[in-house]
């Protein structure tokens, strides 16, 4: 510390710029934010498939996080939030070095450091994301090599261009209050993309995927659903009363939208589904992200209901007569609730943004920007509110061209090295072929026994209730 530069250091150890209690919630909403994803989508991932794929789904989710973070400090942080090297991209370096971490960050009354780590999970949630639309067949190996390329060839191009103060859509004022388009969008296509070029599950595991564990699984969705306070409510980059409109508005909205798809579930199908109601949660989840901080209440519970009701449509619905949705194997429906929902939410940011609010999270008061079209209507602004709108539609836009671009190549990348699909035999035989263990263990200390004619985790040695992931 005695090192550093005395400007930076006065004689109580930090710096004066730096707000303590603002800090103290950047990295609390952060570490929130890790929770989602380790172990949060981990348990998920680990329960909602086959028991066959319990370990395999888990350790991708796992592995994304340690790979993206390694990549994050290394070039994607600067990638994502440093000087401009291109209309779309920040130049790439290291963002360990110690004044840097020290100095105070572009945006809030925290250091570097704090903002670096804020940022890095929700990198790593992107790509646990994607990963749960190839679960079940993807070559780990092939996994090992896209999470890097990815997160370095599309991830940071989209963060730069939308939250990054100099990129151009975040000139052009485009509303993402915290990833809509950035992460759930991108993800919603990249995981489609990534698992149209993966290819399908085997045959019989495409026709019944019953999940191993739905109570665990829901532990894994109530630490997706409370991290989500850090998700939306550190995007002020303050403990502020724009955070804490954020956190109420994500839960309101949440929690609408799972009641409304449990209704429509119950109406159509005669049963509460849970896996439905799960599915529920997560487009209210990612469907008032882009807009968490910049809505009123009111708005909230329209847009809840929404969320559980299009992507409801479009997953039970539309689905099932869609020649292309039906040819890609998209395991767990990302598509539908990352993209389907993101997109929503982004539409609906763009129409239900009040201007006082995005006063208070963008600093910025003017006539063009940041007035959603209904506010632009009754205020007598109308060209305000329509240009708004048409900015969220060219990010959607933007955004899906990327990710199907980027994606499609660092596929084939990837797969000039090794397969992006395991092998039919593997494929028969799930986690012991890929990594020599497995989650259940049956007999003795985790041993398997020795005389079985095949594998422990078949559907013949062990067999789970048969409740389906309805997609």
């Amino acid at each position: 510390m005695s090192h550093l530069p005395s400007n930076l250091l006065p004689v109580d150890g930090s710096p004066e710029w730096m707000n303590r209690g603002d800090n103290t919630w950047q990295l609390t909403s952060a570490t929130l934010v890790g929770l989602q994803s380790v172990p949060g989508l981990v348990i998920l991932y680990g329960s909602i498939v086959k028991k066959k794929w319990a370990l395999n789904s888990a350790f991708m989710a796992l592995y994304a996080f340690a790979a993206v973070l390694v990549c994050w400090v290394g070039w994607c942080y600067k990638m994502s939030f440093g000087e401009r090297i291109l209309p779309f991209l920040g130049q790439p370096n290291t963002a360990l070095d110690r004044e840097f971490v020290f100095r105070k960050t572009f945006a809030g009354e925290f250091p570097n450091a704090t903002m670096v780590y804020f940022q890095l999970v929700f990198a790593a949630i992107t790509l646990i994301l994607i990963a749960g639309a190839l679960l079940g067949r993807m070559n780990f190996y092939a996994w090992m090599l896209f999470v890097p390329l990815w997160v370095t060839f599309s991830y940071t191009i989209c963060a730069f261009s939308i939250w990054s103060t100099d990129g151009w859509l975040f000139k052009m004022g485009l509303i993402d209050y915290s990833g809509g388009f950035v992460i759930h969008l991108s993800s919603g296509v990249a995981g489609f993309v990534a698992a149209c070029w993966v290819g399908p599950r085997a045959v019989k595991d495409r026709e019944r995927f019953p999940p191993n564990n739905i109570l665990l699984m829901l532990a894994g969705a109530g630490l997706l659903w409370m991290g989500w306070s850090g998700f939306n409510g550190g995007d002020p980059y303050a403990a502020s009363i724009d955070a804490s409109l954020a956190v109420l508005n994500t839960h309101v909205c949440t929690a609408m939208s799972l009641l409304t798809w449990l209704f429509l579930d119950i109406l159509f199908f005669g049963k509460p589904s849970v896996i439905g109601a799960t599915q529920g949660m997560i487009t209210g989840l990612v469907c008032i992200t882009p807009a968490a901080g910049v809505v009123q209440g009111w708005a909230a519970i329209i847009m809840g209901m929404m969320s559980g009701s299009i992507p409801w449509y479009t997953m039970m619905v539309l689905h099932k007569e869609s020649k292309l949705l039906k040819q890609v194997d998209d395991t767990l429906a990302v598509f539908h609730t990352h993209a389907v929902a993101g997109s929503l939410g982004g539409i609906l940011a763009g129409f239900f943004a009040d201007p006082k609010l995005c006063y208070l999270f963008y600093g910025v008061e003017d006539s063009l920007h940041y007035t959603g079209l209904v506010y632009g209507i009754f205020n007598g602004r109308p060209n305000a509110g329509f240009r708004q709108m048409m900015v969220q539609l060219l990010g959607i836009v933007f955004v899906i061209l990327l990710n199907v671009t980027t994606t499609s190549i660092v596929c084939l990348l990837v797969r000039i090295i090794v397969p992006l699909r395991l092998s039919e035999d593997d494929l028969q035989v799930g986690d012991e072929a890929v990594h020599g263990e497995v989650a259940y263990a049956l007999w003795g200390d985790g041993e398997k026994l020795e005389t079985a004619t095949e594998p422990l985790t078949s559907e013949k040695n062990l067999e789970w209730p048969t409740v389906e992931l309805r997609t």
